[in-house]
């Protein structure tokens, strides 16, 4: 009996909250329904022409899986934009004879998350992946990897930042 008045007591107290918790981690308030995920800029200067459409498309895929909100094109109670502001390529490890053992693929992002409803929950960040691979590699035989290891990292941080909220 003692167990099942805890249970009501945490219920009661969860939905006096009025946010939603779901088992994918995310906390959005009952009274948002829609989100906007804007096209990512590409704002870099060494080009991937294909990088800011992927990572769109990964983020707008991982809220439709984890969340309950419905994507529109406007009037939306949350907006996400998004800029590919960093593309570059940089020696890590450098061998007894002072040459590049392992290079470095590093993806920066800059994001403006923006609840209409509820503003306290805002965010303007700056997020930043990157991905190891040898230098005797050629980055054209490794980028496409690389890159799809770096969206699923930058995913993951953009997610967690807005609407899980960690």
């Amino acid at each position: 009996m003692k167990k099942f008045l805890v249970f009501a007591l945490a219920a009661l107290i969860l939905q006096s909250c009025r946010v939603s918790y779901s088992f994918s981690g995310t906390s959005i308030q009952q009274d948002v329904n829609t989100i906007y995920i804007e096209l990512f800029e590409y704002k870099a200067l060494l080009v991937n022409p294909t990088l800011s459409n992927e990572l769109t498309e990964n983020i707008r895929d991982q809220f439709r899986r984890l969340t309950r909100l419905e994507q529109v094109d406007s009037n939306s109670d949350l907006e996400l934009y998004g800029a590919v502001t960093g593309y570059n390529i940089s020696a890590q490890a450098i061998s007894a004879n002072e040459q590049a053992t392992q290079n470095r693929l590093t993806v920066e992002v800059s994001i403006n998350f923006v609840n209409n409803k509820h503003p306290e929950d805002n965010v303007e960040k700056k997020f930043s992946s990157y991905a190891d691979f040898p230098s005797s590699t050629p980055l054209s035989s490794v980028e496409s990897s690389l890159c799809q290891e770096i969206i699923t990292k930058l995913t993951e941080d953009i997610f967690n930042a807005t609407v899980a909220q960690w």
